[in-house]
């Protein structure tokens, strides 16, 4: 209900707005053709950046991990504008254009990877039956696993101390009884 509300509102207020500049511009022509250059501008920013974050986005799907690609954090945001653009509609423009600048890019990156991290870490919670919260308790057999997932998240939360560790290898050990061989001797007659 309240998303309705505020998309109602912002509505009205583009509308107002377009009246209102287009009344002090002379003529609502000029604010017409520029909804249509923004618009050109927005669908060529999106198609770019989209194709960049596709692929990205897919592996993320499959495998059901976030993962620390730089290109989603840099493409994103100007998808986003992109989509901005696209709209008609001043307001949004303006927030587009501010899309755009690094820094804001930046804030909007590291808001989304934390609110990713704690959209995982409660899934996490809900597939392993809320023990997470119980992490210190010795009578927890998931104790030191969540203590070892806590403290993942907490190196890619601080991000800028975490390392990658690329030896470390992920897979299932199982008991293998060898063969044993006997190399039979001929003997010459």
């Amino acid at each position: 209900m309240g998303l309705i509300l505020l998309v109602l509102i912002a509505i009205v207020t583009e509308i107002v707005t377009w009246i209102v500049v287009g009344d002090l511009v002379g003529s609502g022509w000029y604010v017409f053709f520029w909804f249509i250059f923004a618009a050109m501008i927005g669908f060529t920013i999106l198609r770019s950046s989209v194709a960049h974050i596709m692929p990205q986005m897919q592996q993320m799907q499959m495998s059901g991990q976030m993962g620390n690609d730089p290109n989603i954090g840099k493409y994103l945001p100007r998808a986003i504008a992109g989509l901005l653009l696209a709209i008609p509609g001043l307001w949004s423009d303006l927030i587009a254009f501010l899309m755009l600048i690094p820094a804001v890019q930046t804030m909007f990156r590291n808001s989304a990877m934390k609110a990713m991290q704690k959209r995982q870490q409660a899934m996490m919670e809900k597939m392993m039956g809320g023990m997470s919260g119980s992490a210190n308790d010795p009578n927890n057999p998931f104790a030191d696993m969540m203590r070892q997932m806590q403290e993942m998240q907490r190196q890619q939360m601080g991000g800028r101390g975490a390392s990658n560790d690329s030896s470390i290898i992920d897979g299932e050990a199982r008991e293998v009884q060898p063969e044993q061989k006997r190399i039979d001797h001929k003997e010459n007659d």
